[in-house]
C-alpha cells in the first residue's frame, strides 16, 4: 500500500522540485500541498475515511495540535501516522518558518532599499525628474543615462521598474505633490512627464511650475489640442510622438539617407559619432572670435552646425565669418572625444 501511494507521489514530488525550486513561496507552496495530498490519501485508503475526515487528520497530525481523533486508528493508520509524523512534520515547520522568513526578510529588505533611495535622492541636486517608465519612458532614461545626466523616474507601478542599483525611483502618482518633493524637483534641472494621458500630464505640469518655477519642463501630449494647454500650464517644450513619428516615417520614404545620418549621429548606441549643443561661457577663450579665427574645424575636428543666439534666435549653418558671442549655444557634430575637448574650451 505504501509502496503504491510513494510510487505516485514521488514522481510529482520531483517533477515539482524540478521546475519550481526557483520561486521558494511556489516551492514551499506546493511541498506543503503534497504532503496533505500524501496524508488524505493514506488516510482515505487504509482507515476508509471521507476526504474531509481525511484531511482532518493529516492537519491535525502535520501540526501536532492534539485535537480528538476522528475514529480510533487501526494499526495501519498508526504506523501511517507515525510516518507521516516523522515525515511530515519537519516539512510543515520547514514550509511555515521558511514562509515567514522570506515574508520578513522581503518587508525588510523593501524598508532600507527605500531608505537607501531617499538618501541618495537628497544627496542629488541638477538631476532631472522622468515621470512615467513605460515604452517612451524607458528609452528617454536610457539615453539621458548614456550621457550621464543623473536621473530620478516617478512610477506608479513598480513592477515596471527595472532591478538596479544604479537605477533610482520614487513609487507613487506624479500627480501628488508629496511624490514630486520626495524626487527632489525643488533641487533639480528639469522634468519630463510622459504618463499615459494628456490631464495627468497637464496636473504634472501645473504642480512642478509650482513647486520649483525655474524648472525646464518637457511634456508628452498626446492629442494635438493639448499642446497649447500644457505650454500655458508652464511646459517649456511639448512633443507630440504621434506627429514627430508621422513625420519621421515620411522623410523616410522621401530622404531615407538624410533619416539614417541624423538617427546615426543621435542615438546613444552610436557612439562614433554624435550632435552635441554646448554653450559658451563668458571666461572662453571663443568669446570675440569668427568661426574662422577659433579654428575649430581644423584644430579640433567638429562642425558648427547652427548657433542659437541669447535672445533666442537660431542662425544655420553659419559661415566662417560669424562672431561668436558669450552665451551662445553652439550646435556641433563630431566625434565624441572631439567634443568633449571642445566642451571644455567653451566653458573656458
Amino acid at each position: 500500500m505504501y509502496a503504491i501511494i510513494l510510487s505516485i507521489m514521488l514522481p510529482i514530488f520531483q517533477f515539482t522540485i524540478m521546475n519550481l525550486l526557483h520561486s521558494k513561496f511556489i516551492f514551499i507552496f506546493v511541498l506543503l500541498v503534497i504532503m496533505l495530498g500524501i496524508g488524505t490519501t493514506g488516510y482515505m485508503i487504509i482507515e476508509d475515511m471521507n476526504f474531509i475526515d481525511a484531511l482532518y487528520m493529516t492537519v491535525i497530525t502535520l501540526a501536532t495540535v492534539g485535537f480528538k481523533e476522528v475514529k480510533e486508528l487501526g494499526p495501519s493508520g498508526k504506523i501511517f501516522t507515525i510516518f507521516l509524523i516523522l515525515g511530515g512534520f519537519g516539512v510543515f515547520t520547514y514550509t511555515l518558518t521558511t514562509g515567514a522568513r522570506i515574508i520578513i526578510e522581503g518587508e525588510i529588505k523593501e524598508v532600507f532599499k527605500k531608505r537607501k533611495m531617499k538618501k541618495k535622492i537628497e544627496e542629488l541636486s541638477g538631476h532631472y525628474i522622468v515621470c512615467g517608465y513605460g515604452r517612451m519612458g524607458s528609452i528617454i532614461v536610457k539615453e539621458l543615462m548614456a550621457s550621464n545626466v543623473k536621473v530620478v523616474v516617478i512610477e506608479k507601478n513598480k513592477s515596471n521598474l527595472p532591478e538596479s542599483d544604479i537605477f533610482i525611483y520614487v513609487e507613487g502618482d506624479a500627480t501628488n505633490d508629496e511624490i514630486l518633493k520626495n524626487a527632489g524637483i525643488e533641487k533639480a534641472d528639469g522634468l519630463i512627464t510622459v504618463l499615459p494621458s494628456d490631464a495627468e500630464n497637464l496636473y504634472v505640469v501645473l504642480s512642478a511650475r509650482e513647486l520649483n518655477p525655474n524648472l525646464l519642463i518637457v511634456a508628452r501630449a498626446i492629442n494635438k489640442e493639448a499642446e497649447h494647454k500644457l505650454k500655458r500650464a508652464g511646459a517649456n517644450k511639448v512633443v507630440s510622438p504621434y506627429f514627430i513619428g508621422g513625420l519621421k516615417i515620411a522623410h523616410t520614404v522621401l530622404r531615407p539617407n538624410v533619416v539614417d545620418f541624423l538617427e546615426f549621429a543621435t542615438r546613444s548606441e552610436y557612439l562614433e559619432i554624435q550632435i552635441e549643443e554646448v554653450e559658451v561661457s563668458p571666461q572662453s577663450s571663443l568669446v570675440g572670435k569668427t568661426i574662422a579665427q577659433t579654428e575649430i574645424g581644423r584644430d579640433i575636428g567638429v562642425i558648427i552646425v547652427g548657433i542659437k543666439r541669447v535672445d533666442g534666435t537660431m542662425q544655420f549653418n553659419p559661415n566662417s565669418q560669424t562672431l561668436i558671442q558669450e552665451r551662445d549655444i553652439l550646435i556641433v557634430i563630431g566625434q565624441t572625444e572631439k567634443l568633449l575637448i571642445l566642451e571644455k574650451i567653451v566653458k573656458g
